[in-house]
């Protein structure tokens, strides 16, 4: 069997069943992580469904019987990677702080993320290599992604009424100035740090780096 092929069969016996039968959420969880270990590793053309089993208490035939195929399951794997960061921007509270404060954090935030899930940029850059092709499968992505907008569109229409925030802002365009940089910083950091001979990965850079991106993007938005 191909890894493009979908074959859903019968459940398999034994051991494998009794685990699905168990825990069949710890099991999809248990493939979904093996599985982005190895996309992130070889890329969507490299990975093998052979060796996403080998990484688990699974089989092949396993894997296609909850994901169906492997483009099935590297989709999964990235819903997964963004509901992740989605699911932990919601718990921020931002309501409950002033608006500058609340920037403030999800800028922080968004930095520390990028720093702490190297996964997930570089299967993001994985998945721009295909021009987003499986992120437009996926309506589910775009709908998570939107709440990060829509709280930020309220903290700075907050920060307008208290008259610390300037008008004309594009929401959008904000959100991107914030996740480049910090993207940039994990997804360049061997070139940009051999070329010019910095360690992105040194405490005192990222402390710097991270009030650097703080710093301009309030500077950007102040009234």
């Amino acid at each position: 069997m191909s890894d493009s092929v979908v074959s859903l069969g019968q459940p398999e016996t034994g051991g494998a069943r009794k685990t699905r039968k168990n825990n069949p959420e710890k099991t999809r969880e248990d493939i979904l992580q093996a599985a982005i270990n190895e996309f992130v590793q070889q890329g969507l053309a490299g990975a093998r469904v052979d060796a996403i089993a080998e990484r688990t208490a699974t089989s092949k035939r396993m894997i296609y019987y909850y994901f169906g195929s492997k483009e099935q399951l590297y989709c999964e794997c990235l819903v997964k990677l963004y509901g992740d960061i989605r699911k932990t921007e919601q718990s921020l509270d931002l309501e409950s702080l002033p608006a500058e404060q609340a920037i403030r954090r999800l800028v922080e935030f968004t930095f520390d993320h990028h720093d702490r899930n190297v996964d997930f940029v570089r299967i993001i850059c994985t998945e721009n290599i295909h021009y987003g092709e499986y992120v437009k499968q996926s309506p589910a992505i775009r709908e998570m992604s939107s709440l990060v907008l829509e709280a930020l569109g309220n903290t700075l229409h907050r920060g307008v009424q208290e008259g610390v925030f300037r008008t004309g802002i594009e929401v959008i365009d904000l959100h991107m100035l914030m996740s480049s940089f910090c993207f940039y910083r994990v997804s360049n950091r061997h070139t940009f740090g051999e070329i010019f001979q910095i360690d992105l990965s040194d405490d005192q850079v990222k402390l710097r780096h991270k009030a650097m991106i703080c710093d301009a993007v309030l500077r950007y938005i102040r009234a």
